[in-house]
């Protein structure tokens, strides 16, 4: 039983949805009381955590639904002490991407390649932490920079794990969004000034499509390609 912490573009199809199903195994014990694996520690440790496996549960279902799947199956469970993860790793976030490593040797890799250093985790995770604090993406961006490689690999590795449960605001998503545009606005060309209508639902759905139409690679290996969907959409 298997709940990863990490962002779930680094699972192959065959992890996402088993992780999938198994968080719904997880809802169902807290919820019905079922004994079966209640004492696991995965399990326990989302006890009272209603609200963060609700969110999971999101970021699931739309990397599932970037990558073809439609999610029929809402997690059902009381949003308990909201915008709050729980404290306790099974494995450190570091640990996860070094297991997967393992575990994919030869096999099918995630969408998201597993990085090698924390310059390219920073590239993976870069949209997703500009939308959520500006600051903080100005001065990661630095300090995994070659000339100063500050934070290390695994530091870094749970800090965006960390970052990456927080709520981003609505600027904050406009401005993540913006600059992903940036990738994608010339595939075709449209009218200037054309977007500024658009909601960022639609904004996000149309870096989707193009990104994927164009094999833009830099953004096809983003977080927040996923990671944003839950997100735009509570703000339209």
């Amino acid at each position: 039983m298997r709940i990863w912490d990490i962002h779930p573009g680094y699972l192959n199809r065959q992890s996402l949805l088993g992780e999938h199903r198994e968080l719904h195994g997880i809802v169902s014990i807290l919820v019905n009381g079922k004994k079966g694996y209640s004492r696991h520690p995965e399990t326990m440790r989302w006890v009272d955590f209603g609200w963060a496996l609700k969110q999971r549960h999101l970021l699931l279902a739309a990397e599932m639904s970037l990558r073809g799947y439609t999610d029929r199956s809402p997690a059902i469970i009381a949003e308990t002490n909201s915008e709050k993860w729980p404290k306790i790793y099974i494995d450190e976030p570091y640990t996860q991407l070094q297991l997967l490593e393992i575990k994919y040797r030869n096999k099918e890799q995630g969408r998201i390649p597993l990085p090698k250093n924390a310059q390219q985790l920073w590239s993976h995770h870069k949209y997703s932490v500009l939308a959520r604090d500006v600051n903080l993406y100005r001065e990661l961006g630095r300090g995994v920079s070659y000339s100063d490689p500050r934070p290390g690999f695994e530091e870094l590795t749970k800090v965006v794990t960390e970052v990456l449960r927080q709520p981003p605001s609505t600027g904050g998503l406009r401005n993540a969004l913006q600059h992903m545009w940036g990738y994608v606005s010339e595939y075709p060309p449209i009218a200037k000034g054309e977007t500024e209508s658009w909601s960022l639902h639609k904004l996000l759905k149309e870096i989707q499509l193009r990104s994927s139409a164009c094999d833009e690679r830099y953004l096809i290996s983003s977080t927040a390609l996923s990671d944003l969907k839950p997100w735009v959409v509570t703000v339209q």
